[in-house]
């Protein structure tokens, strides 16, 4: 499958949009096949594709068919804000040597696999040995407060400091502080988009105090691991049609009920960062 195919119908017009749709919702709930087929369907074209189970800030309205992966992250120098990946190894997969990046966060296992969808499968930053220092840095353009950041600085617990109280006249403020970021994507190579927030929620989904009571133990545990100091981050990568959405980043997302979580203006799908869920879907391979 090719990255244009991934992303968008391949011709414009009501029809063949209204196809592209229903090919991405079809391609969401494949997962429910069976994991050996779709395995030997998506590895021959490339590595690492197939079933795979992730955590996601959940989809809760429009049409995108799953949620967006969240990015264990790490504080490094006791300030600056990291995502993790995982060390690369190489393994055999149905008589092939193939390199893949794994590890256990909270339970769970956390794989690079996760972010194989919508193209992003074939950026540079994907390859599991790739070379790039996982740092999440600062891009302008979206949050006011983020102009005052030099583009390419690495995102520091500091920059966050009111998160307690933030608020940029969309939503309900004191809900959490974000940002938006690049990860992976030093040098000349396509961009990787995430979304960085810093939320007094994450402390307490973690505790499974008040409204989080429900939340089960195997997200309570995963969170605990894959967050630190309340600071969250996901892949900014819609599971519709690969836009890129925004938490408190859209003036109409309010004529949506999305003013609190993260609204993408494309086609009004949104999603809760405060409702991590386990997912399944099938993971397109990377390019060799």
């Amino acid at each position: 499958m090719s990255t244009d195919e991934d992303k968008y119908p391949s011709e414009s017009g009501r029809r063949r949009f209204v196809k592209g749709v229903v090919g991405s919702a079809a391609l969401g709930s494949v997962a429910t096949g069976t994991a050996a087929t779709v395995e030997m369907a998506t590895s021959a074209a490339g590595a690492g594709g197939g079933i795979t189970e992730y955590f996601a800030i959940e989809n809760t309205d429009g049409p995108a068919p799953r949620g967006m992966p969240i990015i264990p992250i790490e504080i490094r120098n006791d300030n600056e804000i990291y995502g993790v990946w995982p060390e690369p190894e190489t393994q055999e997969i149905q008589g092939k040597e193939v390199t893949v990046a794994e590890t256990d966060i909270g339970g769970t296992t956390y794989s690079t696999t996760w972010f194989q969808y919508c193209g992003v499968q074939t950026y540079e930053g994907i390859q599991p040995d790739a070379d790039q220092d996982n740092a999440f840095r600062s891009t302008g353009g979206t949050y006011a407060w983020q102009d005052d950041v030099e583009d390419g600085s690495v995102l520091t617990l500091d920059m966050f400091q009111d998160y307690e109280k933030w608020g940029n006249g969309i939503g309900r403020d004191g809900l959490g502080k974000p940002a938006v970021a690049n990860w992976r994507s030093d040098g000349d190579v396509q961009t990787i988009p995430v979304q960085v927030m810093r939320s007094p929620e994450v402390s307490k989904m973690v505790a499974g105090e008040g409204e989080y009571s429900s939340l089960s133990g195997e997200a309570r545990s995963f969170l605990e691991a894959a967050t630190e100091n309340d600071v969250m981050a996901w892949l900014n990568k819609c599971t519709h049609f690969c836009c890129v959405p925004g938490f408190k980043a859209n003036e109409g997302s309010a004529s949506f009920g999305g003013e609190n979580s993260v609204y993408c203006q494309c086609h009004q799908s949104i999603y809760d960062p405060f409702s991590p869920v386990r997912r399944t879907f099938t993971a397109l391979p990377r390019t060799e």
